[in-house]
């Protein structure tokens, strides 16, 4: 039965034609367009069905954005080949169109075409992004979205006597650093050319909706670029207006306005056209584009997500996502409030991540503090930290773990002013985070970056129940609070009669007060957020073969509870287990809390060690945070 494991059905080296274009020829001739169009349309079949594999096994992916920019993609690598004039490499500053890198390798010959059907897998090589280093033919790193332009000003920088190309978008357009980029770009006269697919969609929405005014034309023409508008589907205007930004002599940008994924009837002009594509609709696309509707359904319906069969003792089946509850416990503090009452003295504003970090069900129930806005996050951040300036207002922002670094700068302007806001960043850690590395959630206490005389609050609850009562306790609090979220979903913690929730509603969250779940006298695990499962497992089983470890959640992060760290101090060991970074999280710091209070015991942490694997659930044994690994470092330090 065909598999991923089979022959990649599309032929595609085979059906590829030669095509060979001068850029001092600003018109295709009818054998380049034909050789175009056919080239185009073979990409955009292999690109929908490798990247559906994704979609089949559960690990989501993007098929849109690179869809898209195929037509500009072929006419760069003919480019590449008929000159050496141009750094040869296909920059992308929307990382999450890493199909269009995976392909080009393909074609290239640096990956066989079988191991597309593998996109997205853990340890495929095959991640969410391109890693500079890890998948063979990939030339470069793309990092998070709307960074790479800033660092190709500097590969222009290096290679003068070159044209370097950018593949850009309307979603990566809108990060402030591509502005600044655009600045250096035209006083240092580089030779930077953008290619940007304007198709007026990203994650939550249109851009033409979500954030009025915002026009990239006009904006790259008033930092002073050169620039053309083109229809990126009318290949002729499309090579006509590559032709004149190459021809001309500094930065230049071609704008291709086109729909989302033309041609893909159930995702075109669509917001789903920006995620993976369904199964269905891969195959539907595929059969009408001609071929046997078993060629692409024998591979993506033999394909099933990976379940990881380990049965956690010490909480339950049952599981909740702690992101999406975030918002329904923010939509219960705000259910308090009169509608008035509520826009006058709260504000929450978006970075086109709704639907992912939990902000969703706050636009649906309470639309009247709700903005939504764009790709922004430092000016968003601001936002939120200047409505809560007034000491009776609050603002609340949130975005992706991974990009708290990115705001570091306005944290310390917002806690200059006093601010009032409070910050939800999702997609701690690393579990299930097929994006991978430059995705994971990990230095969070760079966001504590304050002197001894200021506070800041930061909070990671062990399940959705804790969410809610943190969300409770410190929505009014005043200053900067800090609640973190994962990706995954994670099951209720359960006390040590194995029956009991932990935090039932009886518990009463108090910031900055540790959590002992179970006493003991050989030492302690001290844990938090998603590790505190996993840990508590791990703890259970160590007490049933007669070690007697206690364990203890601290759900506030940067705060040091006196009496319980004397209490763990006090024993034969202390183990730190979290998702953090190992060199900058909580493990980096407490043994120093401890030495700081003449508290010696073994010592050890574990944390996030090295670059991911991809996949979901393979992230944590990846990362050596898996339950018997713990295991195995409790009964190390126990020695």
């Amino acid at each position: 039965m065909p598999s991923t494991d089979s022959k990649f059905p599309i032929d595609v080296l085979g059906k590829l034609k030669k095509l060979q274009l001068d850029p001092s020829n600003p018109t295709l001739t009818s054998e380049q367009k034909e050789a175009l169009k056919n080239n185009v349309q073979v990409m955009r079949d292999a690109i929908v069905l490798f990247t559906a594999t994704g979609a089949a096994r559960g690990v989501s992916g993007h098929t849109g954005g690179a869809y898209d920019t195929v037509p500009e993609v072929n006419m760069l690598l003919s480019l590449f080949n008929y000159s050496d004039n141009y750094v040869p490499i296909l920059f992308d500053e929307a990382g999450h169109r890493v199909a269009t890198q995976y392909l080009v390798s393909a074609i290239e010959g640096h990956i066989p075409f079988e191991h597309l059907l593998h996109y997205r897998e853990a340890n495929s090589k095959l991640p969410g992004h391109p890693e500079l280093g890890l998948t063979p033919g990939v030339k470069f790193s793309s990092g998070r979205l709307g960074h790479v332009w800033p660092w190709v000003n500097g590969v222009a920088l290096a290679n003068r006597d070159k044209i370097v190309f950018v593949l850009g978008s309307d979603g990566s357009q809108q990060e402030g650093n591509d502005a600044e980029a655009a600045r250096l770009a035209v006083a240092q006269n580089l030779n930077v050319k953008l290619i940007i697919d304007d198709n007026d969609v990203t994650i939550a929405g249109h851009p033409s909706q979500y954030l009025k005014g915002y026009d990239i034309a006009k904006t790259l023409a008033g930092h002073g670029l050169k620039v053309i508008t083109v229809q990126g589907e009318d290949f002729e205007s499309l090579w006509a207006g590559l032709c004149e930004v190459i021809a001309h002599k500094g930065p230049a940008a071609v704008v291709c306005k086109r729909l989302m994924a033309p041609g893909v009837a159930d995702i075109e002009g669509s917001t789903h056209g920006h995620d993976v594509i369904p199964v269905k609709s891969a195959i539907k696309y595929l059969t009408s584009r001609g071929y046997p509707e078993a060629m692409a359904g024998n591979i993506l319906n033999n394909i099933k997500p990976n379940a990881v069969p380990y049965l956690y003792i010490g909480s339950t089946k049952e599981i909740g996502a702690t992101r999406v509850v975030f918002g329904e416990s923010v939509n219960l503090v705000l259910d308090g409030l009169s509608k008035e009452e509520a826009a006058k003295k709260v504000m929450v504003i978006d970075s086109d991540l709704e639907g992912s970090t939990g902000l969703k069900v706050i636009h649906q129930k309470h639309p009247e503090v709700f903005i939504p806005s764009g790709i922004m996050e430092r000016g968003n951040f601001s936002a939120a930290a200047g409505f809560g300036f007034d000491k009776d207002k609050f603002g609340v922002f949130s975005t992706f773990s991974a990009f708290l670094e990115m705001v570091i700068s306005e944290i310390t302007m917002a806690r200059l002013n006093f601010c009032n806001v409070l910050c939800h960043f999702s997609h701690s850690g690393v579990d299930e985070m097929a994006d991978n590395t430059c995705h994971f959630g990990l230095n969070h206490f760079f966001a504590d970056n304050g002197l001894l005389d200021t506070q800041t609050w930061m909070y990671w609850p062990a399940d959705a129940a804790q969410m809610t009562a943190i969300v409770k306790r410190v929505f009014f609090d005043r200053g900067i609070r800090f609640i973190f979220s994962t990706r995954s979903k994670v099951p209720y913690i359960l006390k040590e009669d194995g029956k009991t929730r932990f935090f039932g509603d009886d518990y009463e969250f108090v910031p900055g007060k540790d959590e002992v779940i179970v006493e003991g006298t050989a030492g302690y695990v001290v844990s938090f957020g998603d590790s505190l499962y996993r840990s508590w497992d791990a703890v259970l089983r160590c007490r049933q073969e007669g070690l007697d470890v206690g364990l203890v959640n601290k759900p506030t992060l940067n705060l040091v509870d006196e009496q319980t760290i004397r209490k763990v101090g006090s024993s034969p060991f202390v183990l730190v287990v979290e998702t953090l970074n190992q060199k900058t999280g909580l493990g980096s710091k407490f043994g120093t809390w401890l030495l700081e209070r003449q508290l010696t015991p073994k010592y050890g942490y574990m944390g996030t060690n090295k670059e991911g694997c991809g996949g979901l659930t393979e992230q944590i044994p990846f990362q050596g945070l898996d339950p018997q690994s713990i295991i195995r470092k409790i009964r190390q330090l126990s020695q």
